[in-house]
C-alpha cells in the first residue's frame, strides 16, 4: 500500500502540470494569434510520440520495474517545461512541437506506471474495479484542476513564471521518487521480447480499437474547437475558458471515481464488454442533440449543458474501458497489455487533435461533434466484437482469488 500510495501521489503531482501546461500552451499561442489548424500541430508530437511511448514503455516496464518508467517520465516532463522557459522569439512551431514531444512520452510513460500498478499490487476483481475508477477519476479531477491553473496562472503572473513554478514542483517529486518507490514492483519474472508489446489477446485488440474511437470522439472538440469558439465567438477571456475546462474535467474525474456505484457494483457485479457497448451508444446520442438544439437566443446554455451531460456520460464509459484492460491483462508482464492498449488510446487522442483543428477551421464546431457522434458508435461497435468470455455480468463472488 506504501507503493501504491507513493505511485499515486506521484501521478497526481505530474497530471496537474500535464493540464496547467496544455492549457498555457493553448491561450498564450492563441493570444499570439495562432489559428486553429497551427495549434492542433502544437499537440502532434505529443500524442504521436505518446503512442510509441506506450509499446515501448510498457516492453521497458515489464522489464525493469514500474518505478524506472515512473521517474523517467517526471524527469522527462522537467526537460519539456524547460525547454520552453525561453525567450518568445524561439517559441517557433517546430520548437514547441518538440517541447510537447517530451512531454507526450512523459504523461504516458505515468499513466502507463500508475495504471499498471493496480494490476501488479492487487488480484481481487472487485478491489480493482474501485481502485483503477478512482485512480483514473482523481486523476482527471486534477488534470481539471490543471487547466484552471494553467488558465490562471497565465493571467496573474504569466507564461514564463507558470512554466518555472511547474518544473521546480516536478524536480521535489521526482526526488522524493528516488527516495521512496520499490524498483521491483511491476517487473515481470520473464525477459520479453520487443515483439510481445503487440497484444495477442483478441479481448485486448478489441477493447484497443474501441478505446481509439472513444477517445478520438472527445478530443475531436475538446481539444482544439472548444477552447478556440470559446474564447473567438463566444469572447470568453482566457482565465474563463481555463476555469470551464478545469470545470468539465474536474466533473468527469469525479462521475469517473464513482461509476463502480454507478453502474453495477451495488448488485455484486463488475463491467463486462457488454456494459462498453451499451454506454457507448447512449453516450453517441449527446454530440448529435447538441448539434440539432433549437434556435434560440441562449445557443451558450445548450452548448455548455450538452457537453456537461457528454462528460459525465463520457466518465462512465472510459472508467469502464480502463477497468476491463486491466482486468484482461496478463498478470506477469501486465505493461505489455495496458501499454498496447494505452497506444490506442493516444493514437484516438492523435487523431482528434489533429482533426479538431482541421474540421473546426474549415467546418466549424458543429462538424466536429457530428464526427465526433459517429467516433462513438464506431466505439460501441468494437466493444461488441469483443470475444464473449462469459454469459454475463461477472459477480465479484466469481472473480475473488479462491474462486478462480
Amino acid at each position: 500500500m506504501r507503493q501504491a500510495l507513493a505511485i499515486t501521489v506521484s501521478y497526481w503531482f505530474f497530471t496537474v502540470t500535464d493540464g496547467a501546461l496544455r492549457m498555457l500552451v493553448i491561450l498564450h499561442f492563441l493570444e499570439l494569434g495562432m489559428g486553429p489548424l497551427e495549434l492542433a500541430s502544437l499537440f502532434l508530437f505529443y500524442e504521436l510520440f505518446g503512442a510509441v511511448t506506450n509499446l515501448a514503455g510498457g516492453w521497458l516496464a515489464a522489464r525493469l520495474g514500474l518505478a524506472t518508467t515512473l521517474v523517467a517520465g517526471i524527469a522527462l516532463q522537467i526537460v519539456a517545461l524547460g525547454m520552453l522557459l525561453v525567450d518568445t522569439a524561439w517559441l517557433t512551431v517546430p520548437y514547441v512541437m518538440l517541447a510537447q514531444a517530451f512531454s507526450g512520452i512523459a504523461k504516458d510513460l505515468n499513466k502507463l506506471s500508475a495504471k499498471s500498478s493496480a494490476k501488479a499490487i492487487t488480484d481481487r476483481e472487485d478491489h480493482l474495479y474501485r481502485w483503477v475508477s478512482v485512480l483514473t477519476g482523481s486523476k482527471n479531477a486534477l488534470k481539471g484542476a490543471g487547466f484552471f491553473v494553467g488558465g490562471f496562472l497565465l493571467n496573474v503572473i504569466g507564461f514564463w513564471a507558470a512554466v518555472a513554478s511547474m518544473a521546480g514542483m516536478l524536480a521535489l517529486v521526482l526526488i522524493a521518487n528516488l527516495l521512496f518507490l520499490d524498483w521491483s514492483v511491476g517487473r515481470a519474472s520473464f525477459k520479453p521480447k520487443f515483439r510481445d508489446v503487440i497484444s495477442k489477446s483478441r479481448r485486448v485488440n478489441f477493447l484497443s480499437a474501441a478505446r481509439f474511437f472513444l477517445f478520438g470522439s472527445r478530443d475531436v472538440w475538446f481539444v482544439i474547437a472548444l477552447p478556440v469558439f470559446l474564447q473567438t465567438v463566444l469572447g470568453w477571456s482566457s482565465w474563463e475558458v481555463g476555469a470551464f475546462f478545469g470545470a468539465w474535467v474536474i466533473g468527469y474525474g469525479i462521475v469517473q471515481s464513482v461509476t463502480p456505484w454507478l453502474t453495477s457494483e451495488a448488485a455484486g457485479r463488475v463491467p463486462t464488454h457488454r456494459s462498453a457497448a451499451i454506454w457507448g451508444l447512449a453516450l453517441a446520442i449527446l454530440p448529435a442533440l447538441i448539434t440539432m438544439a433549437p434556435e434560440s437566443s441562449a445557443p451558450e446554455t445548450y452548448l455548455v449543458v450538452g457537453l456537461l451531460i457528454f462528460g459525465g456520460l463520457f466518465a462512465v464509459n472510459s472508467a469502464i474501458h480502463s477497468y476491463l484492460i486491466v482486468s484482461y491483462a496478463q498478470r506477469d508482464g501486465v505493461t505489455l497489455d495496458v501499454g498496447f492498449y494505452y497506444m490506442a488510446n493516444a493514437g484516438g487522442r492523435l487523431v482528434g487533435t489533429i482533426l479538431s483543428g482541421g474540421i473546426y477551421q474549415f467546418a466549424g464546431l458543429e462538424a466536429c461533434l457530428w464526427v465526433s457522434a459517429a467516433f462513438v458508435i464506431a466505439a460501441a461497435g468494437a466493444a461488441t466484437l469483443i470475444p464473449n468470455d462469459d454469459q454475463g455480468p461477472k459477480r465479484i463472488s466469481d472473480s475473488s482469488p479462491s474462486n478462480r
